[in-house]
């Protein structure tokens, strides 16, 4: 390649990543404007420069298998129910168990059969007096308790990206892998992140038996509601009486809950107040539809997180939409609607950790990484130029055409720098130094064996490049394990080492050639080198 094309390709590249990386962090300090499309390219910062939000949450996956046990148990009685089996008591006995009581010995062989699907997922074992333990399979429950997790950090992520955060950190972590690391850079409003994060979303539609009533005594004496049915405390609607908490008796079984959801989007009711309206996929409009039709002039009760917010009675059959009412804000009708787009917790959060990093830390942080990264940049510089002499120039500029890329590259991928980004910017220069000195004691080498200038110079560059791409390779190897295995600032340092490594190759052995034979190329005849 001709040196005409190695300085253009030099230039060219220098001038594009200096745009993209550069000038959007120098722009506004110099009262320059930033086109759109480069401020969307703009260098993104971490949590630990940016500040915002650090939470550590444990997913409670004994609630998911609660909620499996339960389903099941259920549909048993269900079945039983339409089987004429009569049963004393059908309970749960803990988050894997339940119990079956009173089966009739002229009933056993009925009951069996009518139980043969729930032993798919659960081991019966029998009892005296007709009782029935069914416990979930020990495959089933790792296999509840890990998807659990996973539909966990999958839903948060909805959550966090329906916020607009830019950059999220979402992870699983923990010995059990039943933690979940969430950093939201940028975010100040901690509270309102936490209920949208934290909040269970599961909506439930479901036919009202009785109520309202103000007491839930009145509906269910000793506090023991009939089996099959639920007793759920909702806000009174009457005239004078808005707020004011009154209790509804509920078929335990939902006809729809939010996994039939296609969409939720915040409205205005006939009142013109804030409201949440959702549309229901084609099998949840199905069983709508058959629910509704079946119980008209009765009441359907809206539930959201075991709360009842509003008992609509049903005028006709309805299929694929409603609406959810209550007093909220257009606020929390937004948050709302959030959540139940972005799918139900299949299990309850608990918060191990809570940090919350101001943006005065961030700056601070911020300015002590520059300050490192300017005061290692000057003693870099200073010992070239005193040991190399006139060929450390060649070593400073090579140097800043890497740092340049770096950041280019960095802003165009869309990377985060962090606090350990910044160790790896530093390292990046170090290893930039390391790879010039390696080239330059070769050229010397070659020097002392009295070569030419011109052939020591091409010896010095074509004899270090395997040792350079070897160097590289290797650290690049490290880089990899580090981002694959590393969570949030870890990552960060790899990421920054990788491009590091992979625009100083570039630089050290393209650019600082072409700088040495742009050098040599202004001179008739060169006798000696100043290294």
């Amino acid at each position: 390649m001709s040196l005409r094309w190695k300085l253009i390709i030099s230039l060219v590249t220098l001038v594009v990543f200096a745009v993209v990386g550069v000038y959007p962090i120098a722009a506004p300090s110099l009262k320059l404007p930033v086109p759109g499309a480069l401020e969307r390219l703009q260098l993104k910062l971490g949590l630990d420069l940016k500040g915002g939000v650090h939470l550590v949450l444990r997913v409670q996956t004994d609630d998911a298998l609660r909620v499996e046990t339960e389903g099941e148990m259920e549909r048993l009685r269900e079945t039983l129910t339409k089987a004429s089996i009569a049963t004393s008591v059908i309970a749960t006995q803990g988050p894997t168990q339940f119990k079956v009581d009173g089966v009739q010995p002229t009933q056993a062989q009925a009951f069996q059969q009518a139980a043969n699907d729930v032993q798919a997922n659960f081991d019966r074992s029998s009892g005296s007096g007709g009782s029935y333990l069914f416990t979930m399979k020990p495959n089933i429950q790792k296999q509840l308790r890990d998807e659990a997790v996973v539909q966990a950090r999958q839903t948060i992520e909805r959550r966090v990206n329906e916020l607009g955060v830019a950059e999220p950190s979402i992870a699983q972590q923990g010995q059990n892998g039943d933690q979940i690391l969430v950093q939201l850079p940028g975010v100040t409003d901690v509270e309102r992140a936490k209920s949208i994060i934290g909040s269970p979303g599961m909506l439930e539609l479901k036919i009202v038996e009785q109520g309202p009533a103000s007491a839930k005594e009145d509906l269910a004496p000793g506090g023991q509601a009939p089996q099959g049915m639920e007793v759920i405390p909702g806000n009174s609607s009457a005239p004078g009486s808005a707020g004011a908490t009154v209790y509804y008796m509920t078929r335990k079984v939902a006809a729809v809950t939010g996994r039939d959801l296609r969409n939720a989007r915040p409205t205005l009711d006939e009142n013109n107040q804030p409201a949440v309206s959702f549309t229901l996929n084609q099998d949840g409009a199905r069983k709508f539809g058959s629910a509704t039709s079946s119980n008209i002039g009765r009441q359907l009760a809206i539930v959201l997180d075991s709360r009842v917010f509003s008992a609509p009675t049903i005028e006709s059959r309805i299929t694929d939409q409603g609406r959810i009412t209550g007093s909220f804000t257009q606020q929390e009708a937004q948050d709302l609607s959030l959540v139940l787009r972005s799918g139900a917790l299949p299990a309850s959060l608990t918060y191990l950790e809570e940090r919350s990093i101001g943006p005065s830390l961030g700056a601070d942080s911020i300015r002590s990484g520059v300050i490192a990264s300017a005061v290692g940049l000057a003693l870099i510089v200073l010992f070239m130029l005193f040991y190399y002499r006139l060929s450390g120039v060649n070593a400073v500029i090579a140097l800043l055409f890497n740092l340049i890329i770096l950041l280019g590259l960095m802003a165009y991928i869309g990377a985060v720098m962090t606090l350990p980004g910044i160790a790896g910017f530093v390292l990046t220069m170090g290893i930039g130094v390391d790879s010039n000195v390696l080239i330059f004691e070769r050229i010397k080498e070659e020097l002392a064996a009295q070569r030419g200038v011109r052939a020591s110079i091409n010896a010095g560059f074509g004899r270090v490049f395997l040792t350079l791409l070897d160097t590289h390779i290797s650290a690049l190897i490290a880089a990899a394990f580090l981002f694959q295995f590393g969570t949030g600032p870890i990552r960060g340092f790899a990421v920054t080492l990788s491009i590091g490594l992979l625009s100083n190759l570039f630089t050290s052995t393209f650019v600082s050639k072409t700088l040495f034979e742009f050098e040599l190329s202004r001179r008739r005849q060169a006798t000696t080198l100043s290294i």
